[in-house]
């Protein structure tokens, strides 16, 4: 398996992706969409495949690169 590009860290089960980091404005990222974190304690984004992480949840602190590609709605 191939680690998540990135990971976030969060504290909330909904969160929004853009495609905005390290210095790359929301402009040149993507279309705003909102994610909801189930109970595998994580979501990746469909656009960008940046990973959220909820923070204490069973996916905080794993090794990222094991955890199988979850998109929003799986496991719902």
């Amino acid at each position: 398996m191939v680690p998540p590009s990135e990971t976030s860290r969060v504290s909330q089960h909904r969160v929004a992706c853009d495609g905005a980091h390290d210095g790359l404005p929301a402009a040149l990222g993507h279309p705003r969409v909102w994610l909801e974190i189930s109970e595998l304690g994580y979501v990746d984004c469909g656009y960008c495949d940046r990973r959220f992480v909820l923070i204490g949840g069973p996916a905080d602190g794993a090794d990222q690169s094991a955890l199988d590609d979850h998109g929003d709605g799986a496991g719902r």
